[in-house]
């Protein structure tokens, strides 16, 4: 069974660090590594592909006018409540 997915919390993270911590927690995903925060759309777009995520309800990054935002929402759609 795979592991549920998780999403780190975007809060003191510029985008670069944040994309690398989740590069490296899906790692098997070979998701883009280095991408600027200028392409931070694409690069969503890739991270919301991915099979872990195909059963969440991730917002596509193009709504968003920044990473932050979308990042937030991604944890709401993805992490558990506590």
């Amino acid at each position: 069974m795979a592991a549920p997915a998780f999403v780190y919390d975007p809060r003191y993270h510029t985008f670069e660090s944040w994309a690398a911590l989740m590069c490296e927690a899906y790692a098997a995903q070979q998701l883009q590594i280095g991408v600027s925060e200028e392409n931070w759309k694409e690069w969503a777009a890739g991270l919301k592909g991915i099979d872990v995520f195909q059963s969440e309800a991730i917002p596509g990054p193009y709504v968003f006018e920044n990473w932050q935002d979308w990042a937030e929402a991604v944890v709401g759609a993805v992490n558990p409540r506590n």
